[in-house]
């Protein structure tokens, strides 16, 4: 009997969940939702986050809220999010940074991208451009190479920070080069184009958006860009796998994460109003920036995508001689 009556209250609890989870996708969202944005204000992370929040708030009824929490590079905010409920109010803008190289800079991150979260959708991709000194004795990366090694620690590369796309560019071209090259650590870039211009730093990889006011006024020059395709407000600038240098290519994407257990339903009318957004012309300029790639990728796609990049990229760090901490 007692076996009986236990069977009757599981059976029953577990339809009340289904019922209630049901209920809850099905008028979800009944309050407002947080975006995470893993990093300060300003940058990729924070423009995703306010573009796609901003646009969501105004189809969906409820304030998409974006809360910037930075430090530990973008653990701190990642791992805020990989341990929030799965309820569809909890939301992260994941990128290049915290959903793949964070796996191969720290031994231990706090979050697993792959089992941790849930792609909804990645929406835009950045290339880096390197520029330089307009002084600097070389004009492309083959004789840029080739200096270093002639000239071992004179050369050195400003970078953001660990885990920052310029960071690891520099760091990928140091090792995959096999160079002695000087990495100097800038809270920022601004600092670095204050150097560069008054010719205490020599190069620097950055977003490709930011680096045009520079070229186009003629302050700096460029070498390549590491996307596998030239950017099409720069298309005289060669890529790196262009200019024989060296097989690598790098773009920093970015999109709209969950925490893995959300409801599929939930999931699903995310999904659905992320493609809605994307289809303003008015969202997608300002998501571009000018050089950024809008990416349309559908659910298998994404999940493709993710496991590639997550197995790719601590692979190249720890081929290139690029510690964990």
């Amino acid at each position: 009997m007692f076996k009986k009556l236990f069977f009757a209250l599981t059976v029953l609890a577990t339809s009340s969940s289904w019922t209630w989870a049901q209920q809850a996708s099905s008028d979800y969202p009944t309050k407002p939702i947080r975006i995470v944005a893993p990093s300060a204000a300003g940058g990729g992370f924070d423009l995703v986050a306010r573009v796609l929040g901003s646009k969501l708030s105004e189809q969906m009824g409820q304030q998409f809220v974006v809360e910037n929490r930075s430090g530990g590079g973008t653990l701190a905010g990642t791992q805020v999010i990989a341990k929030a409920p799965a309820d569809g109010y909890h939301l992260i803008v994941g990128g290049l940074s915290n959903m793949a190289l964070n796996a191969g800079l720290y031994k231990n991150p706090g979050y697993e991208p792959l089992t941790d979260f849930i792609p909804l959708r990645i929406v835009v991709s950045h290339s880096y451009t390197l520029v330089g000194r307009k002084d600097l004795p070389f004009n492309n990366m083959k004789d840029m190479l080739t200096y270093a090694k002639v000239n071992p620690g004179k050369l050195n590369f400003g970078t953001s920070g660990p885990g920052t796309g310029q960071f690891i560019l520099a760091s990928l071209i140091k090792g995959m080069g096999n160079v002695d090259i000087q990495l100097v650590p800038y809270k920022g870039a601004q600092p670095v184009y204050m150097d560069l211009l008054g010719g205490r730093v020599d190069l620097f990889f950055d977003n490709t958006t930011t680096t045009r006011t520079y070229l186009e006024s003629n302050q700096l020059k460029a070498f390549a860009v590491s996307s596998r395709q030239r950017a099409p407000d720069g298309p005289q600038i060669p890529t790196l796998m262009e200019t024989g240098a060296m097989d690598l290519e790098m773009e920093t994407w970015f999109g709209l994460f969950a925490p893995a257990k959300t409801p599929p339903a939930i999931v699903d009318k995310l999904r659905a109003e992320i493609d809605k957004a994307m289809q303003s012309a008015d969202v997608r300029k300002k998501l571009q920036q000018g050089s950024g790639r809008i990416v349309q990728m559908n659910n298998a796609e994404t999940e493709a995508m993710m496991k590639s990049e997550a197995a790719k990229w601590p692979r190249l760090l720890k081929n290139a001689g690029i510690a964990q901490e």
